[in-house]
């Protein structure tokens, strides 16, 4: 598992970007949520005043919390053929089965 402080005290600090969901309201405000974070959203008389507001409130949150990059490895998932395998070895009638599926196949092969 890795973790990544992107809010991290460089001498160059980084650009962060965002996505932003911009709503017209029935009152003709205009409210800027950011994508992810629901609960950090502004209003604005124009759409580049909500963006104003919101990028401030979002600096202004910032500077108390720290947004984190969290990389975990994927689960492997398991083959559900693996479940059944060896199923039958004991079955005194499993290589009689076999021996059919040949034959089968065989047929199959002489007929296409």
């Amino acid at each position: 598992m890795n973790l990544a402080d992107k809010t991290s005290s460089r001498k160059i600090t980084p650009k962060l970007t965002y996505d932003v969901l911009i709503e017209n309201q029935p009152d003709g405000t205009v409210k800027a949520t950011l994508l992810g974070l629901p609960d950090c959203q502004a209003l604005g008389n124009t759409e580049s005043e909500a963006i104003e507001q919101l990028n401030q409130s979002l600096q202004n949150r910032l500077e108390t919390d720290k947004i984190m990059t969290l990389e975990i490895d994927a689960p492997i998932p398991e083959n559900p053929w693996l479940k059944i395998a060896g199923k039958y070895k004991d079955d005194p009638q499993f290589d009689e089965m076999l021996k059919y599926i040949e034959e089968y196949r065989r047929e199959l092969d002489e007929i296409h």
